[in-house]
């Protein structure tokens, strides 16, 4: 298959009160200079004044990516306890409390917020990106469709929001969810190739749909700034290894995609079908939903990884212990099962409803942390 995709990884984190549990309104100038101070051009302030972004340096390796990552994740959570403030890498707070919270002062985000108003006032979420590279002599349109079957697959393994605004949200990631309101923010259009995908864009800008400096959110969609295609469905993982083992199944997916030879063209109606039903499912039921195959027929969470681990052959040394990983993500359970089960046991306990969600929170910032 050729030397392995290089890649980055961007995770998005909230700043959270450690005395209250409450997002920060408006964190002091003291937390962001620790953000930025210990993050360095790796730093970025997301859409709220209470989130922040990493965004990595490009990768060879998944070690290298842990390393990095670990040392950046603990010193930045221990850094900022020690000023009362948590560190949450999670798609969503299970206390919410968007309609207290501010938007970024930059004027990307201004304009963003006066574009969608409720609609991004709600979306105080995050999501976990990741960058594979891709050669520049190959279609990445082509390298998409051949990956897109997966998507849920991934976001599956990475639901990390079942709880919205303090309730149970019945989904187990409800940030895609809010996701749905957004334009041009769920799965890829289907396109046949890098000039459809450029004629669509181009009509998007000339039709005033988009802003000329702006582009689509979609799922997976090819990065503007770099040879890279980019998954953006997955949501932030509270523990890293779960990232890690996310962004090395996308990069072995990429890997094997670009390996094919010919056009890939876009995926036809039934496939589509299928494609929006298993997304709806991962949001909805996550490792418990039952999903359906190209064949008609129905797989397991488990079986669809083991298919897809068969259908990606031969898998390097990472993408093996990227596998072991996922299925053991699926026989233990996701954040989003880990956090309904702390929930549960503690009001089973005799906790009431805000201190099991408490106990949540607590949890996952533990995680966040690596502790």
């Amino acid at each position: 298959m050729g030397s392995a995709c290089t890649f980055g990884i961007e995770e998005e984190y909230l700043l959270v009160d450690l005395d209250s549990g409450r997002l920060l309104e408006d964190p002091p100038p003291a937390v962001l200079t620790t953000c930025r101070g210990l993050l360095g051009e790796h730093f970025a302030q997301e859409m709220f004044r209470c989130q922040i972004e990493l965004v990595s340096p490009v990768f060879d390796s998944v070690a290298q990516a842990r390393d990095f990552l670990v040392e950046r994740r603990a010193s930045l959570a221990l850094a900022l306890e020690n000023q009362g403030v948590g560190l949450l890498s999670a798609a969503s707070h299970p206390l919410g409390g968007w309609r207290n919270q501010r938007p970024a002062a930059e004027a990307h985000y201004r304009q963003l917020f006066e574009d969608h108003r409720q609609v991004a006032r709600r979306s105080l979420v995050c999501g976990l990106h990741v960058h594979s590279g891709v050669p520049l002599e190959v279609d990445r349109i082509a390298v998409s469709n051949r990956v897109r079957g997966w998507l849920p697959l991934l976001l599956l393994l990475s639901a990390s929001s079942p709880f919205w605004e303090g309730d149970d949200s019945g989904y187990c990631s409800y940030r895609r969810v809010l996701c749905g309101e957004w334009p041009r923010m769920g799965l890829p259009e289907p396109l046949a190739d890098w000039a459809a995908y450029q004629r669509y864009l181009a009509f998007l800008h000339d039709s005033g749909s988009l802003r000329p400096d702006s582009d689509g959110w979609w799922a997976l969609r090819p990065s503007a700034r770099f040879p890279t295609l980019e998954l953006r469905i997955s949501d932030a993982c509270p523990r890293l290894e779960d990232a890690l083992c996310i962004a090395a199944l996308f990069r072995q997916m990429v890997q094997w995609a670009v390996a094919q030879p010919g056009p890939c063209p876009a995926p036809d109606v039934q496939a589509l079908w299928r494609e929006q039903e298993n997304y709806w499912r991962a949001m909805r039921f996550g490792r418990r939903g039952q999903y359906l195959d190209e064949h008609g027929g129905s797989l397991t969470a488990r079986q669809w990884l083991d298919e897809t681990a068969n259908r990606l052959q031969p898998l390097s040394d990472e993408a093996r212990h990227a596998f072991s990983q996922a299925a053991s993500v699926l026989l233990f359970g996701t954040s989003a099962d880990r956090q309904l089960t702390t929930f549960a046991l503690a009001r089973q306990g005799g906790a009431t409803h805000p201190q099991a969600l408490r106990l949540v929170l607590e949890q996952l910032l533990e995680e966040t942390a690596g502790q």
